[in-house]
Parts: C-alpha cells; sequence; structure tokens
C-alpha cells in the first residue's frame, strides 16, 4: 500500500471498516471531536462505535483515545454500556482541550492522519448528502508510521502539559 488518499466515504469504508477491525495488539486514536457515531454491525443494523472498541479490548488490544472535548450524552450513554471500556484496563480516554489532529494508528503497521473527526459526518457511515468533505492518508511505510507514534506519544504522556498555555481551561490535566 505504501500510501493511499482517503477521501470522503473512504473514511468509513477504508478506515472505520477494514483497518480499525484489523487491530490485534493496539489501536490509538485522536480526534478533536468525538460523537455518537455507528457503524455496521450485524445483519442490517447500526451498531454504536465504541461497541467495536469494546470488543477489540476484549480480545485484548490496548485502545488509546485522546479527544478536545467531552462528547455529548448519546455517546456517553453508548459508552456507559461497554464494562470493558469503563472497567477495563485494556481501554484509555485522555481529554486535552487543544487536540485537534486526526490520527488513527493500528499495531504500529499502518497509520491513517487526516482532516476526519471521530463523529458520523466525519469518518461514519453518513450517507454521501449528508457527510462532511474529508481528506487524509493511510500509509504503512514504517519510518512515517513510528515518527506519527512518537509525536502521538507525546501527547499521551503528557509532554506538553507542563507548558500548555490553555492549562485553565483542562478539565483533567494529564501531569
Amino acid at each position: 500500500m505504501a500510501d493511499e488518499l482517503i477521501l470522503n466515504r473512504a473514511h468509513y469504508t477504508r478506515v472505520l471498516s477494514e483497518v480499525v477491525p484489523s487491530a490485534k495488539r493496539f489501536l490509538w486514536i485522536a480526534t478533536a471531536d468525538l460523537k455518537d457515531l455507528h457503524v455496521a454491525g450485524p445483519g442490517r443494523r447500526f451498531v454504536p462505535f465504541v461497541g467495536v472498541l469494546a470488543g477489540l479490548v476484549a480480545e485484548g488490544v490496548e485502545v488509546r483515545l485522546i479527544h478536545a472535548k467531552e462528547p455529548g450524552p448519546r455517546f456517553r450513554a453508548d459508552f456507559d454500556r461497554f464494562p470493558e471500556l469503563v472497567e477495563g484496563d485494556g481501554f484509555e480516554r485522555i481529554l486535552c482541550p487543544r487536540m485537534h489532529m486526526k490520527v488513527i494508528i493500528v499495531d504500529g503497521r499502518i497509520a491513517y492522519l487526516g482532516s476526519a473527526n471521530l463523529t458520523g459526518a466525519g469518518i461514519g457511515s453518513k450517507s454521501e448528502h449528508r457527510r462532511n468533505f474529508e481528506a487524509g492518508w493511510l500509509t504503512d511505510d514504517a519510518d512515517k508510521v513510528a515518527e506519527l507514534m512518537e509525536f502521538f506519544d507525546t501527547f499521551y504522556l503528557g509532554d506538553h502539559c507542563v507548558k500548555c498555555g490553555r492549562r485553565e481551561f483542562c478539565p483533567d490535566p494529564i501531569v
């Protein structure tokens, strides 16, 4: 694959439906906006994306999620239905008001970097006429994935927290 351009609905069909479920060891996600996102499930039903994350955690995949603002009540209600996310050690969620990158990294072997937030209109299953116009890259270039992982990890570990100029707006500083 090397590099693959991802446009509009391909965010859902390629990234969310194919790449994310392929995670075996870890899945890292960064997004600015986080909403009640649904994906195709069994039969013709749609299920909450947090259920996909819970399924991965139940299979032993470690999931990190960094987002910029508190999600709405529908997301929280869906989230609370999955004990793997609420009580388990395999899921970690960090809120950083300055987070604006949209990144998905799977097992250190493939990465998405683009404009789509973790919302129905961004990366989700919305119809062509109701979704955002989005663009991104999918890569399996080992050097690019490693560099993006290092950048992501600095946020996760709180390296930017100490000198952040917006700390007064942060509800839960990492450090």
